[in-house]
């Protein structure tokens, strides 16, 4: 079936930006409560034109049964499949009942996943709306942490690791700040090497750090070159175009001296009747012409050289974007930093606080257990977890804190 390069290019876009949504995990698959956004497109090719079908396009909630009810379609099995499955099923749907002769082309665009819950020692237990790259950390953060007991030596315990578990992801933060920082003052220069803090260099998480922001720095500055190198091309072939054209302006003024000449020395036999005026005339006209061919290439010159001038701009133009993305990047960076800093500075004094309280909430940590309830197969399965544990759209997550006895500590100096 042919169809418009402009409508296989939207059909593309659309697909690229429903599978943007589940970059974060390799397939996702759909479920109750899942809120999707359905265009739909018809390429018409009697017509040639594109059709928006509006009045079914728009954001569908995946149901209790596992489907959405879509108008015309009907009822379509969501839950267990991909968003492309999905998409296929109404494009062929919509072909058959209404049997077109163009199969429609449907974009499922996950727009919200289905919320977690968290239930158990936690500060505020709940339905809660799901991120991307959600772990059991970042849940229990989500609901304000451990939950606080009446027990004065229980709520300081729990205080101190909130506020300890806020120090191990600001500080995982700060790490990657700086190396972007790093990365980002080393573009500002235009410096061939990036200067990377000793602590980044002396740990495995640092390493890796180094390394994306090295790839990062390199495929940025490879693409700006690749556009530099475009316009360095654009500005040689003009450059040869008018190099030609100079040429050949100069060959026809030449021609122009010589049929002047020509028409100078025949003048005056044309004035005694010597010679027939229709050949003055016809001299005359090949002048006209050719010094209307040598404006024309004047004209083109100067249109060449504007063109030249103006792919400088563009190149310039380049470089001062970047030039200034990448000072907005680093004083965003900056800031970032200062303020993680603040936030370490500002937990650790809680932690210390505890510590004055209660010396002994340091000496160990009370036993906090993680169990994630998922569905599976539609049955619901208990599955031991840690902190670092992804937590999935739909997940249950419980957790627990078994109280531990208080050992005695040196009070930090």
């Amino acid at each position: 079936m042919r169809r418009s390069p402009i409508f296989r290019g939207l059909a593309g876009a659309l697909c690229v930006l429903a599978g943007s949504v589940f970059a974060t995990a390799e397939v996702y698959t759909l479920g109750t409560m899942d809120k999707l956004n359905i265009r739909i497109v018809e390429w018409q090719t009697t017509e040639d034109a594109v059709r928006d079908w509006s009045t079914i396009s728009g954001e569908y909630v995946v149901g209790p049964a596992g489907v959405i009810s879509i108008p015309i379609v009907g009822e379509v099995e969501a839950s267990g499949r991909t968003t492309a499955d999905v998409a296929t099923e109404i494009g062929d749907a919509l072909q058959q009942t209404l049997g077109l002769m163009d199969r429609p082309e449907a974009s499922v665009e996950l727009a919200e996943y289905r919320p977690f819950f968290l239930t158990g020692d936690v500060a505020t237990p709940g339905r809660y709306p799901f991120d991307p790259n959600l772990t059991v950390l970042k849940a229990v953060s989500i609901a304000g942490g451990m939950r606080r007991s009446a027990e004065t030596g229980q709520r300081v315990e729990r205080d101190f690791i909130n506020a300890s578990g806020d120090v191990d992801v600001l500080s995982a933060d700060r790490m990657r700040l700086i190396a972007r920082k790093a990365r980002l003052e080393a573009e500002t220069t235009g410096s061939a090497d990036i200067e990377f803090p000793q602590e980044l260099r002396s740990t495995g998480q640092g390493q890796k750090l180094i390394e994306d922001e090295t790839a990062f720095r390199d495929a940025r500055a490879e693409r700006l070159e690749r556009q530099l190198a475009a316009i360095d091309d654009l500005k040689e072939l003009l450059e040869s175009e008018i190099v030609a054209l100079e040429r050949k302006i100069k060959s026809q003024n030449e021609q122009i001296e010589l049929s002047r000449e020509q028409l100078a020395g025949i003048g005056d036999l044309a004035d005694r009747g010597l010679v027939v005026n229709e050949r003055v005339l016809s001299i005359g006209r090949s002048v006209a012409d050719l010094e209307g061919r040598v404006l024309d290439m004047e004209t083109a010159a100067l249109r060449a050289k504007q063109d030249i001038a103006q792919a400088t701009q563009d190149a310039n133009a380049l470089r001062n974007d970047r030039d200034a993305e990448v000072a907005q990047e680093l004083q965003q960076a900056e800031a970032n930093l200062e303020a993680a800093n603040l936030k370490i500075l500002t937990s650790n004094s809680l932690m210390q606080e505890a510590l004055s309280i209660a010396p002994e909430v340091g000496a160990a940590e009370p036993d906090v257990s993680y169990v994630i309830v998922r569905e599976i197969d539609g049955e619901p399965q208990e599955m031991p977890a840690q902190e670092h544990t992804p937590v999935l759209p739909g997940d249950v997550l419980k957790v627990k804190i078994e109280p531990v006895a208080a050992t005695a500590v040196e009070q930090p100096s």
